[in-house]
């Protein structure tokens, strides 16, 4: 019955996509000739059914997304930041699918804050308005709280949308069946991995649906960033928060979309593209954990001047290769040193060690050198990697999730920081936040602290040389009982070694005893 609806709800999903005109599949893959059959009968229909010029495929495919619903936009946001496995155009089709629905009821938000804070809603808030955003998961509401001196705080709630997770789990029980028949029925197809596509879209909408994981990112990057000038996020009402609930301190700020508003409240345009650009690498470089949905709708400016970044919901995380990956390569770009950037991909393990490093630098010089010259308008970091990814098929360098979602975040907000200074050399501003983590990392100061984890790391191990010479004198004390009784069998273990060397060959019994001098040879380590 699971197999039966499964099948009915992709049907229905494909029928509504098929219908819109909307395009799913690469360029470089053809049509089955039914579809295309299909598609040529039905064109005039589907796009814009007669009435006018058709709309573009980005359109079509976003409208068709969103009426079939949260799962399916979080499906299109997703595969837009895997362009490896949908292609570029694609990819950047479902770049521009806006995560938008119309509000849920009031009294269900009431509901919903009710049950999950277990307590009225009167006594939670001294006053709890209408939605002022809706998303395919949540909403928000303004609402205010009594402070014990009488005085009213204002806080926005985060509600989820009721039943949100058992819809999520039906169509992501559809998504498995689809790519289990993918991964059963089409070879060519098991290489993209499409059931470990779908395993980290459900990991990560678990994670958005979870309000408490929110908060806590929210929490980190507060700490990470306590000390940044020019940016804050807001702080996290613990006490009415929950699973299903998120209670923030109220942004009153300017949208950073607004520019025309920022001009009259006195703000610097030119000196927010740049402290946006530079916030962005300091917290994808230094913390290894960034903002990885911040488009115009997630930035204000408050009257202080600073960024303020909400809705935490989608976070990105860097390890310490990822991004030393990171600050070398574009501080290798910035100073024209290929070579360099060429033995970074090798030492991250990016490109395996069968291929040419002078080559692959010569390939690095063909993507940056028409870059450097450009008007400053016109470079792109983000349009730097996305070529360097592109490229880097020829030398075999494994695709890399992280180093995507860094990517298009990228894009994002480099494009925000454009509409605020259309001029905004990126070079000029990555440059001071790529040095100074590369001198935080490998200048003296550094150096010193390595060599002190180092010495604490030795004086653990003299620490432990006792338990090591202990775990030695037992494995003498075992190696030398198998020399002078040997080695003891049962019969049932006797038996079947009997049938299997009576079934190999010759060349199965050299390997046998190839096995049995290896593990002489290991014991004969532990004793020396």
């Amino acid at each position: 019955m699971s197999a039966i609806a499964n099948v009915v709800r992709l049907a229905h999903a494909g029928t509504v996509i098929a219908w819109s005109g909307a395009r799913v599949l690469p360029d470089d893959i053809a049509l089955p000739p039914p579809l295309q059959l299909f598609g040529r009968l039905t064109a005039r229909l589907r796009n814009g059914q007669g009435q006018g010029e058709p709309t573009g495929n980005e359109a079509r495919l976003s409208t068709a997304l969103t009426s079939l619903g949260p799962s399916y936009i979080k499906l299109g946001q997703f595969l837009a930041t895997r362009d490896d496995i949908i292609g570029r155009k694609l990819a950047a089709d479902l770049a521009t699918l806006q995560d938008r629905l119309p509000p849920f009821s009031q009294t269900e938000a009431r509901q919903a804050v009710e049950e999950a804070l277990d307590a009225p809603i009167e006594k939670l808030f001294a006053e709890f308005g209408p939605p002022v955003a809706a998303a395919s998961i949540a909403q928000v509401h303004k609402a205010a709280i009594r402070e014990a001196g009488g005085g009213l705080r204002s806080v926005a709630v985060k509600v989820l949308r009721p039943h949100i997770e058992q819809r999520f789990k039906q169509d992501l029980d559809s998504y498995f069946f689809a790519a289990r028949m993918i991964e059963r029925l089409h070879a060519p197809s098991r290489r993209l991995r499409p059931i470990a596509v779908v395993d980290t879209l459900a990991k990560s909408v678990a994670i958005e649906m979870d309000l408490r994981m929110e908060a806590a990112a929210l929490s980190e990057m507060a700490e990470n960033s306590k000390a940044d000038e020019g940016f804050r996020v807001p702080k996290v009402d613990w006490t009415h928060s929950a699973r299903r609930v998120l209670t923030l301190e109220w942004i009153d700020g300017t949208p950073i979309s607004d520019r025309d508003a920022l001009r009259a409240r006195g703000h610097d345009l030119k000196a927010l593209g740049a402290r946006l650009m530079q916030t962005f690498l300091r917290h994808a470089m230094r913390d290894g954990f960034f903002h990885a949905d911040m488009h115009p709708g997630n930035l204000f400016v408050d009257d202080q001047g600073r960024i303020v970044a909400v809705d935490f919901g989608i976070m990105g995380r860097l390890g310490m290769k990822e991004r030393r990956f990171l600050a070398e390569m574009l501080h290798g770009f910035i100073t024209r040193n290929y070579a360099r950037v060429a033995e970074v991909h090798f030492e991250a393990g990016y490109v395996p060690r069968r291929h040419s490093v002078p080559l692959f630098a010569q390939a690095l010089r063909a993507i940056g050198e028409p870059i450097m010259d450009r008007p400053a308008s016109e470079i792109s970091m983000a349009q730097l990697l996305g070529q360097l990814f592109q490229y880097t098929e020829v030398f075999d360098m494994q695709t890399r999730p992280e180093l995507l979602l860094l990517q298009k975040t990228m894009v994002v907000v480099e494009g925000v920081g454009r509409s605020l200074d259309p001029d905004l050399n990126m070079w000029v501003v990555a440059e001071p936040v790529a040095r100074q983590w590369m001198e935080s990392q490998f200048g003296a100061e550094a150096r010193f602290e390595a060599a002190a984890e180092g010495a604490a790391s030795v004086g653990r191990f003299v620490g432990d040389i006792p338990k090591l010479l202990g775990q030695a004198e037992r494995a003498a004390d075992a190696f030398s009982a198998l020399v002078e009784e040997g080695l003891r069998l049962d019969n049932d273990t006797v038996e079947r070694l009997a049938e299997a060397q009576s079934r190999r060959n010759r060349m199965s019994r050299i390997g046998i005893w190839v096995g049995a001098l290896a593990l002489a040879a290991i014991a004969l380590a532990l004793l020396f």
